[in-house]
């Protein structure tokens, strides 16, 4: 039988305290090893990255349940927009999504792993890994038997240690608006236009605390281009009900993968997960709900391994990545083929409403 090993400081180490990094700790905790995660940032909740919206399924069938009431807001449809601004609003019998008091929200999870017994070092950046015999040695931390890299898109984990890296990625920027409240709070709003918003889309979702309104589009580091966020803003205000002087309260911005990392996400006593795993949806670029589930599958295959129950955690890290084929070939024809006019002349067409029900709602949504 194996077991958490003396010769190690900890059982693993975790980088990255967002949702993949939190789910791998705590279901790790579950088995009392040692675990320990690090995260470079001294405020959970400061210089977010994500938008904090989250799917059904996540609320209802992981961990995730446990969120506070007051950090969430239901959201049961959505308002997909042409580039033209015409409208059409789309649901699904008892589907909805949440949005979050995302700041808050993270702050609350980091605390939920500390109470777990884990050891949660803030302000502590992952530097640098070397193997050392059956384990890790960490620069800064000590020795570990397994390292989980769940340290976003550009994962440090992964450079340092030679992993697969994400290369495809979308760049997104997102305002928020402390104390507003959209026209139409019940809706997530989603803009089409290839103007503002190659290879993706923008959107505005009512969330507890205010309103925020994003942007993101294709990313190329070649040929890097800013969201056009304040355009942007103006072409979509008179429509969700945005005041013309509203200023925003926060800002959040980052790279979101939309494609596999170039190389392994795992070697001996070594994993990827989250976004540096590439576990995000190419098409819609949702990914709390996969990644969560990656990284809790991730963190509860080291426990039962070293509680000799379980196969090598590398190997499960690996079975359970999702690949999300149909929706990468989707995204070839987003990056290949979008085009505003069609959009603007198909948006009420049954295929349209297909196409979009198929992206939000797993083709059970409804147009209303």
């Amino acid at each position: 039988m194996l077991s958490p090993s003396p010769a190690h400081d900890y059982d693993l180490v975790v980088v990255g305290a967002s949702f993949a990094g939190a789910a791998c700790a705590l279901a790790a905790a579950q088995y009392g090893l040692r675990v320990c995660v690090l995260e470079r940032k001294a405020d959970p909740g400061a210089r977010l990255h994500t938008t904090g919206i989250i799917v059904k399924e996540a609320i209802e069938q992981t961990w995730l349940k446990r969120i506070p009431a007051a950090l969430l807001q239901r959201v049961a449809q959505v308002r997909l927009y042409a580039p033209n601004l015409r409208s059409v609003r789309l649901s699904a019998p008892g589907y909805y999504f949440m949005t979050t008091d995302t700041p808050n929200l993270m702050r609350w999870l980091a605390a939920q792993v500390e109470s777990s017994g884990v050891t949660l070092r803030l302000a502590h950046p992952f530097t640098h890994a070397r193997r050392d015999g059956d384990g890790w040695q960490v620069e800064g931390v000590g020795r570990t038997r397994y390292l989980v890299g769940a340290d976003g898109a550009s994962s440090r984990v992964a450079q340092r240690t030679g992993l697969g890296r994400v290369r495809d990625t979308l760049y997104g920027v997102e305002h928020e608006f402390a104390g507003l409240h959209l026209a139409e709070p019940g809706a997530l709003h989603c803009f089409a236009s290839r103007r503002f918003a190659p290879g993706y889309i923008g959107w505005a979702a009512q969330n507890p605390t205010g309103i925020q309104v994003g942007l993101a589009l294709r990313h190329d580091p070649r040929h890097a281009r800013q969201p056009d966020l304040a355009g942007f803003l103006a072409h979509v205000r008179e429509a969700v009900g945005l005041p013309a002087e509203a200023q925003p309260s926060a800002i959040r911005a980052g790279l979101v993968p939309c494609g596999l990392p170039d190389g392994p996400i795992t070697a001996p006593g070594l994993m990827l997960t989250g976004d540096a795993a590439g576990i995000v949806s190419p098409l819609s670029a949702g990914g709390i709900h996969s990644s969560w589930r990656h990284g809790w599958g991730v963190g509860d295959a080291v426990g039962r391994h070293l509680r000799g129950n379980g196969p090598a955690p590398e190997a499960e890290a690996r079975r359970t990545a999702p690949s999300f084929r149909g929706k990468r070939v989707m995204r070839w024809a987003m990056d290949h083929f979008q085009r505003d006019w069609p959009v603007n002349v198909l948006l009420q067409s049954a295929p349209m409403r297909r196409l979009a029900e198929q992206v939000y709602f797993h083709r059970r949504g409804m147009r209303t």
